[in-house]
């Protein structure tokens, strides 16, 4: 029993450490908003339930392609493109809110969308549904990462601190 739920475990640990360092990462104070954005911006409000609920996905999808797959080998694979996914979800955060910067997460956003369509695809080819589960993260980082692109273009350029 302690082995069927060990996955599902470390996969809510990780999805809340993940939620916890970018959430510290994330300062919504006078500099962001003093930030030109644009009008079809979500409310602030809204990004929590959406990362909560894409978190929550990334979780299922997760533990079912860890039990589906084959070896070891499989299994360590699968942890490494997951946590090097967390490791570029969370820079993201400490790049744009942190060190105010924008421009350089817009760089980096690019990483980390490659990162969720790596995943996406290897787990779409290992377990369909889990792959189908990782759409919304994958669909969710394209309308951020064009939601960074406009703020750099309303913004730029953003001086060294």
């Amino acid at each position: 029993m302690t082995k069927r739920w060990t996955p599902v475990v470390v996969g809510i640990v990780a999805a809340v450490a993940v939620a916890t360092l970018g959430g510290l990462a994330t300062d919504i104070g006078p500099w962001y908003r003093d930030l030109h954005k644009p009008s079809w911006q979500p409310p602030d409000w809204l990004f929590g339930p959406v990362w909560t609920t894409i978190y929550a996905l990334v979780v299922i999808a997760g533990v079912r392609s860890w039990r589906r797959a084959n070896d070891t080998v499989e299994k360590e694979w699968l942890t490494v493109l997951f946590a090097g996914n967390a490791f570029v979800n969370v820079l993201w955060s400490l790049l744009f809110f942190r060190l105010h910067r924008p421009d350089w997460a817009l760089l980096e956003v690019g990483v980390l969308w490659s990162s969720v369509l790596a995943l996406t695809v290897v787990l779409l080819r290992r377990d369909r549904g889990g792959g189908l589960l990782m759409l919304p993260y994958l669909a969710w980082v394209s309308f951020a990462s064009f939601l960074n692109l406009t703020i750099v273009v309303l913004n730029a350029p953003f001086p060294g601190r």
